[in-house]
């Protein structure tokens, strides 16, 4: 027995070790029939949408099979340069990336550099951290449109110290409407961004982090000298998501403020909404769908070419 297991070991060996003659078949297939499905599911469902819906932002359509579509090639284009609500939208994109990105950078930075010191019940922490971020939005929409109603909790609260004067309807006004969707954003992600951060400073040398307290480096200066440095590439990372995730806001907005009052909170994916279920204008949407789509990739790029820049610096 143990004759023939090493006779077939031999010869598997030897069969290794041979040349593969011209025409002769791998013993195992390429890779391509291993990825065909993730190819066809891609082409098919993602490259073939993004195709239709360009094909569809060229006609004047209300979205039902029956009904009849006219060609308008660009005029749906034109259109979207010359409207104000889409404009406002990107505006609106535009600020609210800012706002969030920085506030959830700073504090998940913060949150991820205290939880690697020794403070007590830290896993209770990163828990109470993190929670929000799997929240699901629609769950928790009507208990912030309770929170920030005219007589809801945040003014109730204003009033009992003092500061009734500052008690107004948060939902009804332009500028605060606006502040309270960034401020839901940022208690929901802050859990994801303190998390990454977290993983980054796990990755950090302890041995770096003696030398530099030999050499006197205190705490604060330790984080912005050292630390922060090497959680660069996490804080590109995160402003990358941020910025797709900023042109893809929907849940919050519509969920909170109805994307109000008068536009003040409409962004690019309630616009669409609005425009494609709504107003049943398939043509107009399917147009402001594809320029999503420009800006998407375009902000990932550009974020990328910063951060390459910023390495070569």
């Amino acid at each position: 027995m143990s004759t023939l297991t090493e006779t077939l070991v031999t010869a598997e060996a030897s069969s290794r070790r041979a040349p593969r003659r011209a025409g002769q078949r791998p013993p195992y297939p390429g890779g391509l029939p291993w990825i065909l499905p993730a190819l066809a599911l891609v082409v098919g469902m993602i490259y073939f949408s993004i195709g239709y819906t360009g094909y569809i932002s060229t006609l004047d359509w209300n979205g039902f099979i029956l009904s009849p579509s006219e060609f308008v090639g660009a005029d749906n284009y034109v259109a979207m340069f010359g409207d104000t609500v889409f404009w406002n939208a990107i505006a609106h994109t535009a600020v609210f990336f800012v706002v969030t990105f920085t506030a959830q950078t700073v504090i998940g930075f913060v949150f991820a550099a205290i939880m690697h010191s020794r403070i007590h019940l830290a896993s209770l922490y990163k828990v109470i951290i993190f929670v929000p971020t799997v929240l699901a939005p629609a769950t928790m929409a009507p208990v912030f449109r309770l929170i920030f109603d005219s007589n809801g909790s945040v003014n109730g609260i204003l009033s009992a110290v003092g500061l009734g004067a500052l008690a107004q309807p948060w939902l009804a006004g332009n500028v605060t409407a606006m502040v309270v969707v960034m401020l839901v954003t940022i208690w929901q992600w802050t859990g994801l961004t303190f998390i990454l951060f977290y993983a980054a400073m796990s990755q950090i040398e302890p041995e770096i982090l003696e030398a530099a307290r030999v050499d006197g480096a205190g705490n604060i200066r330790t984080l912005w000298s050292i630390v922060w440095p090497m959680c660069r590439g996490t804080a590109v990372a995160l402003a990358v998501l941020g910025v797709i995730g900023a042109l893809k806001t929907f849940d919050v907005p519509y969920l909170v403020t109805k994307a109000g009052p008068n536009h003040a909170t409409e962004f690019l994916g309630t616009y669409i909404f609005q425009t494609m279920v709504q107003e049943k204008h398939f043509g107009y949407a399917a147009a402001i769908s594809i320029a999503l789509l420009v800006l998407a990739v375009g902000g990932g790029l550009l974020m990328n070419r910063i951060n390459r820049r910023s390495e070569g610096a």
